[in-house]
């Protein structure tokens, strides 16, 4: 059974960074889309990047410039580097995997969408003004 686990989380001033990490365990397949998303109090997940199996990514206008996903298949972990944290980033933060989603980078941008195959259970990321 294929499993994900974020971690990395946790408190930062605005204009600090952090490293979000996702192990994915329970198989060697390597051809997943694969993105992060993030909820936020009272709102809807919204889908935060994507990443293609082909190195295609995708970002929601308002991460581009200061966040970046990667992913090292040798060690079948996902990454999302923040920078340039904002009070409005503070959220709960997924990471998802999908073997047969079509239109990877779609899942950037999205609301409310809760697709993918698999899911983690999430990492928290509170950034304070």
């Amino acid at each position: 059974q294929v499993q994900l686990a974020e971690s990395g989380g946790g408190s930062v001033q605005a204009g600090g960074s952090l490293r979000l990490s996702c192990a994915r365990t329970g198989d060697s397949y390597n051809n997943y889309c694969m993105g992060w998303f993030r909820q936020a109090p009272g709102k809807e997940r919204e889908g935060v990047a994507a990443l293609d199996t082909d190195g295609t990514t995708k970002y929601i206008d308002s991460v581009k410039g200061r966040f970046t996903i990667s992913r090292d298949n040798a060690i079948n972990t996902l990454y999302l580097q923040m920078n340039s944290l904002e009070p409005e980033d503070t959220a709960m933060y997924y990471c998802a995997a999908d073997s047969a989603l079509s239109l990877c980078t779609m899942i950037a941008g999205t609301h409310g969408y809760y697709g993918m195959e698999f899911w983690g259970k999430g990492t928290l990321v509170t950034i304070s003004s």
